[in-house]
Formats: C-alpha cells, sequence, structure tokens
C-alpha cells in the first residue's frame, strides 16, 4: 500500500484458523485429532453440551456427505428455542457456517429452514402502507420493543450482568468495561442504530413551532449539541419521558409475552407486583454512564391502559379500558403463516355479538373521536420524526467501517450518518378519521416498495378506486379509494402486495432488475395476470407469488427455499460484502469478540443470592435453569383458561420437573410448589417427569394467573405467570447499525428479549392460601399507611 506493507488474511483462513484447524502453520490451540481437548473438537465439546464425540461425528459426516452427494440438499430445521438464550446469536451462526461450508443454503431441500409459528407476513408491502399510514405521511415512527420494554419498565435498575463479563480480553482501545448495557442501547440510539421511544424530550411538535420559518432537523441538531435539548433515552425515568397511553391489541402483554412481568407491573403501571431483588441504588452495583439516575424510581407511569381483546386476559385485568372485539368468526381478515404458501382468510360467520366490534371497526371509531377531539386544539402541524440508518437504504452503511460518536467530539452531528435521521411530516390531526378511511395520495405520487427497491402503483390505486369505490365528500380524502369496510381494507393489502397482484410482482422483480443489472421478471411473468381478491380466498385458499421482498421463490418445481434467488439469480446478498458474510468486523462485534463465531457459556443472570438464603419456608430447595417453551396444546395464540384447555392437564398452572430434582425437594407429581428468583414467584402444580433433564425445569409459555391460581408465601400475592420469573437483559452486539445487513428494520434487527438463562429456586408450599378473604394490608407501617390511602 502508499503506507508499506499491510499483513492481510483472507476470511477462508481467519474461519478455519477460528475452528483450531491444523493447517500447518503452528501456533495454539491448534487440534491434531478430534480428541484433542482443543476447543471446537469433538472432544472439547463433549463436557460442555454432554453429546458424546463419537455421536458428534457421526452426525457431521453423514450431513456433510449427503449434502456432497446431493448437492446441498442437507437441511437443518430450527425453532424459536434459540432465540431465547442471550448468546442465540452466536448459535444461529454455528448453524449458518455449517451450511455454509457444505454449500446448503439456497438449496431446494437443504440450507436453513427457520419455524416461528404464525408470524410470517407474506404480503408485507401492501399491508404495510396500511398499517403505517405510509399512503399519507412518510417516514413512520416505529420502535423496537424490547429496548422500549427493558427502558420503561425500569428493568435496567436492576441489571447485575456487567460488561466485563461478556466483552472480550482482546477488545480494540476503549471504556468498554465502564459501561453497563442501557449505556449501550444510548449510544446506539444516539448514533442512529436504533429506534427510540419517546424520541425528544421536548414535544417534536413544540420543536417544529419553535423552529418558526426555519428548518425544525437544523434547530434540533443545533439544540442536542448546545445541550439546550436532550434525546428522551438518556433519561427514561424523568416524568417527561414516560410512556403514557399504551394500547394493546392482538397481544397478551401482561399475560403471555412481556419478559419480566413483575417490573411491568411495578414500574409501568404501579401496582401489586412480586419484585423481589434490589436496584442498583441500594445493592451498590455499578450505576449507567449515560443514563440519569433518580434515587426514587418511578412506580405508575403510564396514564391509560387501553386492550383489545375477546376475553378477558391478564392484560385486560389490568387495563383501564377493555374493547371487546370480534373472534376469528366474527369478523373478516387476512392470514398469513411461515408453515405454508398461502393466504387465507377470516370470515364473518355471524355478526360480532353485543357490545362486541371488529378491530377494524374499533380503530375507525377512535379515529372518528379523535378527529372530533382534535377540533380547537391540534390543527395541521408539522412533527420532527427521528428515523435510524435503517436497513436497506444508503443510511445502512452510515458508519459501516469506523464508529465514531458525535456527543463525544469524535465528529460532527450529521442526521442520517452519525445520528438519526430528521424529517418533517405535517400531520392534519382533525382529518384523521377521512384519512384512515380512504387511500391517500402518496401511493399514486411516491410508489410502494420494500427491501431497497420501488414500484409504481397508479394503476393499483385506480383499480382500487373501481373496486371499493370513491370518496364523494369534501375533504382531504375526496376522489380517493374507500377504506371503509375491514374487506376494503383487506383489498388494498392484496392489490398492493406482489405476493397477492401479479402485475405487482412483475414491477417489483423489474425494480430489483435495475439494480442487480438481470432480468427477474420471469419469476413472476406465468401469474401477471392473477388478481388475487378476498373472495377469492373465501372460496380457496390461494398460493402466493413470487417476489422480491422474499428471498425464496413460489413455483410447481421449487419448494420455498431462503437464499434460493441468491443463489439461482445471482443477487447479491444483503450484507456489507455482498456475500454470505461470516466475518463482521464492525468496532462493536469486535470488541465483543464475535467477529466469527465462537462459543460462549450462558450468563449469570444473579437472582438466586441473597433470597435463596431469605425466602426459607422449611421446605428442600433445588435450584434449576428455567424454560418456558411453547406450550404443549398450542402455541402464542392460544389461551388456556377455558374447559376443554383447562381439562387437558392439571386445570391450571403446571411446571414441569426431573424425577432426581423432585426427589431432592421432596416434591410429589401434582403438589402445590413454588418457583421463584429475585425477579419474582409464581405458583403452579408440580408434574414430575422422566422426560425432564436432571438441573431443568420448565413452564409452557401463556399460562395465565386467572384460573385456579393460590398465594404466593415469596409475595404474598396471587400466584405469579411464567414470566414473573423472568427479566430482559439485552445485549451489545444487537444495538449495531449502520454495518449494512445490522442495520436497523421494522420487524428484522434489534435487540431480543432472551430469557433462558435464568435460574429459579424450586420447592414445595407448605400453605396454600387460595385469597378468598378480604384484603390484608401489609405489615409494615409503610405498607398498611399506603394500603389506607388506597382504600381511601
Amino acid at each position: 500500500t502508499l503506507d508499506g506493507a499491510t499483513p492481510v488474511a483472507s476470511v477462508y483462513d481467519l474461519f478455519v484458523a477460528n475452528y483450531g484447524l491444523d493447517r500447518g502453520l503452528g501456533g495454539g490451540n491448534v487440534a491434531e485429532s478430534y480428541d484433542d481437548d482443543v476447543p471446537y473438537t469433538p472432544a472439547w465439546q463433549e463436557r460442555i453440551t454432554g453429546v458424546a464425540r463419537d455421536k458428534v461425528i457421526s452426525v457431521a459426516r453423514q450431513f456433510a456427505e449427503n449434502a456432497h452427494k446431493t448437492e446441498g440438499r442437507s437441511m437443518v430445521i430450527v425453532g424459536a428455542a434459540l432465540n431465547h438464550w442471550y448468546h442465540m446469536d452466536m448459535i444461529y451462526r454455528g448453524i449458518i457456517n455449517m451450511l455454509v461450508m457444505c454449500g446448503c443454503v439456497g438449496k431446494p431441500g437443504g440450507g436453513w429452514s427457520h419455524y416461528v409459528g404464525q408470524e410470517k407476513l407474506r404480503p408485507q408491502t401492501g399491508w404495510l402502507p396500511l398499517a403505517f399510514a405510509l399512503d399519507w405521511n412518510r417516514p413512520p415512527r416505529q420502535m423496537n420493543s424490547t429496548s422500549f420494554w427493558y427502558n420503561h419498565t425500569d428493568q435496567w435498575r436492576y441489571e447485575k450482568l456487567a460488561v466485563d463479563e461478556i466483552v472480550s480480553p482482546l477488545a480494540p482501545e476503549g471504556e468498554w468495561e465502564d459501561l453497563s448495557l442501557i449505556d449501550f442501547n444510548v449510544r446506539s440510539e444516539r448514533m442512529g442504530w436504533l429506534p427510540s421511544a419517546p424520541q425528544l424530550e421536548t414535544n417534536p411538535l413544540e420543536v417544529a413551532r419553535a423552529a418558526g420559518d426555519g428548518d425544525p432537523a437544523t434547530a434540533a441538531v443545533d439544540g442536542l449539541k448546545a445541550g439546550t435539548l436532550r434525546l428522551s433515552c438518556e433519561d427514561p425515568d424523568n416524568p417527561k419521558n414516560w410512556p403514557r397511553n399504551l394500547f394493546v391489541w392482538r397481544s397478551n402483554l401482561l399475560g403471555s409475552s412481556g419478559k419480566g412481568h413483575e417490573y411491568f407491573l411495578k414500574h409501568l403501571l404501579g401496582t401489586q407486583h412480586g419484585v423481589q431483588g434490589k436496584e442498583l441504588g441500594e445493592s451498590g452495583g455499578r450505576k449507567p454512564v449515560e443514563v440519569a439516575w433518580h434515587d426514587a424510581a418511578p412506580e405508575g407511569k403510564l396514564d391509560l391502559l387501553v386492550t383489545l381483546d375477546f376475553r378477558m386476559s391478564t392484560t385486560c385485568l389490568y387495563s383501564d379500558i377493555v374493547l371487546p372485539t370480534a373472534t376469528w368468526y366474527e369478523k373478516n381478515d387476512l392470514n398469513t403463516s411461515d408453515m405454508h404458501p398461502f393466504i387465507h382468510p377470516l370470515s364473518a360467520a355471524v355478526d360480532p355479538v353485543w357490545e362486541t366490534r371488529s378491530d377494524w371497526e374499533i380503530f375507525k371509531g377512535i379515529a372518528k373521536k379523535f378527529s372530533e377531539v382534535a377540533e380547537g386544539e391540534l390543527g395541521t402541524e408539522r412533527d420532527l420524526v427521528l428515523v435510524p440508518t435503517l436497513h436497506d437504504t444508503p443510511m445502512e452503511l452510515a458508519q459501516a467501517t469506523d464508529v465514531t460518536d458525535w456527543k463525544k467530539g469524535e465528529c460532527d452531528a450529521v442526521p442520517g450518518k452519525t445520528m438519526p435521521n430528521m424529517v418533517v411530516v405535517e400531520r392534519d390531526y382533525p382529518s384523521t378519521y377521512r384519512k384512515f378511511t380512504a387511500l391517500g395520495p402518496l401511493m399514486s405520487k411516491a410508489g410502494n416498495g420494500g427491501k431497497g427497491i420501488s414500484w409504481n402503483t397508479e394503476d393499483e390505486v385506480e383499480f382500487l378506486k373501481r373496486l371499493n369505490g370513491e370518496v364523494r365528500e369534501d375533504g382531504v380524502s375526496k376522489g380517493l379509494p374507500k377504506i371503509e369496510t375491514d374487506i376494503d381494507a383487506t383489498e388494498v393489502v392484496l392489490a398492493l402486495a406482489p405476493e397477492t397482484n401479479g402485475h405487482v410482482a412483475v414491477k417489483a422483480w423489474a425494480a430489483l432488475g435495475k439494480a442487480t443489472g438481470r432480468e427477474h421478471e420471469h419469476l413472476a411473468a406465468a401469474r401477471e395476470e392473477d388478481k388475487l381478491r378476498f373472495r377469492d380466498l373465501q372460496a380457496q385458499p390461494r398460493k402466493i407469488i413470487s417476489s422480491p421482498t422474499w428471498s425464496g421463490v413460489e413455483a410447481e418445481n421449487v419448494t420455498y427455499t431462503a437464499g434460493y434467488t441468491n443463489v439461482h439469480e445471482l443477487i447479491p446478498w444483503r450484507t456489507l460484502s455482498g456475500r454470505q458474510q461470516l466475518y463482521q468486523d464492525h468496532l462493536w462485534m469486535r470488541a465483543f469478540g464475535e467477529q466469527l463465531c465462537v462459543y460462549k457459556p450462558p450468563v449469570d443472570t444473579k437472582t438466586i443470592r441473597p433470597i435463596i438464603d431469605d425466602k426459607d419456608n422449611g421446605s428442600p430447595q433445588v435450584v434449576l435453569n428455567f424454560i418456558t417453551p411453547h406450550q404443549k396444546w398450542g402455541i402464542h395464540s392460544t389461551y388456556t383458561d377455558n374447559l376443554l384447555m383447562l381439562t387437558l392437564s392439571r386445570g391450571g398452572p403446571i411446571v414441569w420437573i426431573s424425577e432426581v430434582d423432585a426427589r431432592k425437594a421432596g416434591i410429589e407429581d401434582n403438589d402445590w410448589i413454588e418457583a421463584y428468583n429475585a425477579n419474582g414467584a409464581l405458583v403452579a402444580r408440580a408434574v414430575v417427569s422422566q422426560r425432564v433433564p436432571e438441573g431443568m425445569t420448565l413452564m409452557y409459555h401463556a399460562q395465565e394467573k386467572i384460573v385456579n391460581v393460590p398465594g404466593s408465601e415469596v409475595t404474598g400475592s396471587r400466584g405469579g405467570i411464567h414470566n414473573s420469573v423472568t427479566r430482559a437483559t439485552v445485549k451489545p452486539t444487537h444495538m449495531v447499525g449502520g454495518y449494512a445487513q445490522q442495520s436497523y428494520g421494522f420487524n428484522y434487527y434489534g435487540t431480543v428479549g432472551s430469557n433462558r438463562d435464568e435460574f429459579v429456586i424450586v420447592r414445595k408450599m407448605q400453605t396454600v392460601d387460595w385469597m378468598e378473604g378480604p384484603y390484608r394490608a401489609p405489615e409494615t407501617a409503610a405498607g398498611t399507611e399506603a394500603a389506607m390511602e388506597a382504600a381511601q
């Protein structure tokens, strides 16, 4: 080079060296045989996994030999379980490495098949404009939920996992060990890698008003640099930054999905809770350096909690308002899955009963009332939206080769490069209802798109005018396609999505061809005239059309295979290198030693001591690894509080333990037991089974505390749920941005609420209290006084 000789190594060289393969180059940590106790040999893994080395060798050879003979038709099918471990990305990358080395990726019958339930949003680019009003305003304001809940339920105030436990001893020079996990999240948001909610400590409408005739974005940048304007993430416990209103729809946040359930109750809702651990301020732990610390943590941030549901779930019980919504057989909707390539309709067999309304009608009603009350309070306003450096946009390369922080003076604050992009969006609040019930003008002016490509949608807009009708009333929506009913809404999705409209699919493939320089329209040409309508789907579920939104194709001669188009259509991979990228040299990846796939043991969440010594009830206790798999008779959306589901098991919550651990704790099958740790406690009946390995206990996902749950001896309140003993622990390498494939995208990338590194103390209960008598106030003076005030 101009600066002299520079040593280089190929990724392959680094890759095989990382696995300790002996290539005659010398050095330590090199294995001469599979029996050497050197990292990554079959012998070495044996003492970690318990799997005999000969079985590992046999499976590996068979997998590779089959891939060789069939040209890549060896497949790995994985579910969501891996995603529940703190270092889940290392597990995933280990599997991917094997598939890449065996030439399996993108090969029908081989490769990576990831099953995560009913979660594949196939007509994505048709749904997004409807869901986020992209037909009226762009860009939307979005958030990754794990960081949001970690911050606003104050779980970070109890964080016991220190960065020096997970940072690499070979980390580049920096202040890594001085930071806490939330510090990394703050820096990520500040540099524009992850979204933030709220975004600014000052209402963005006020920021825009204060700018007058000037540019609100410029004023905001100047204010952030001067310190007169602050990011909300730097002080989440300041009342200015609390989330105030929460609408829960199609989710049981407080009954199944919220990791750290008791922290939600304590800090977000300010209600009775079972948190047992001490905050960092009480325990003398290391406090964050990027986040303002308040000695008194807030208890009760929300002003309003509204839930839409068709049953009285746990979330409903904690809500201020419950809006009864229609079941699957009382409304019209669409359903897609990654289990099959079909679009399914949900059809109203009967009208919604009593005061129930469909989801569409509920939100339509809210939009109408909001539009009425906005008059005189909010008019046409300018809103400043902060947008992260998004994947599949030029911003995804914002800091691909270097990481610099504008607040530390390492670079200038440049929106969309070294900090979030800033976009002014005009919002006409009194016209919200008119906008909700019509397809907005941006679909004609700006078109539609996804995954970094876009296409014209004027034909589809005209088609929807003919199909749904045209708005005739004066106002912002006059002359636009109607979206009055739920079926109208489904037709918008179906007309705009390339997966359900062949004409759009051909346009989308052509748009991609402009970027690749290759012809791809042939992948959808045979179905260009297909336009799936809602009534068509009611008559018969229809198979989707191949689109560039997905890396597999749907064809009679090819099954869907991830990466198929990259391999067979020579479409570059959506990575920094444009290839299947195995080495990632982002600064944070190097700091945590994850440039290449490495083994990392489970983290220690430190939730067992000292509570195990403080809550003794006289029964023998065992400490077990706690996991929450999908329930035996259902999955996310399956609820268990009905006679049919309860009859399948013990009529209430159950926890499975091994026969060995049951003997240690003096537990017999069907005993009432308690599992607890610093996060909280849960009560359930024991299922003692030889199928459960020693050292592990499991509680099936989504068992609520609303049927047959007695009181907890630890907390003094009713039972608990599976997430009462969990807490989200975020990982810094999931916060990386501006590095191509590691850039934020909706439903694509961000922090993960892992919980399988958690341990619980399990014991037999001495007293089963059904708590059916009058409420007993806590025995402390402060608690009694608080209870009396609450009663008054």
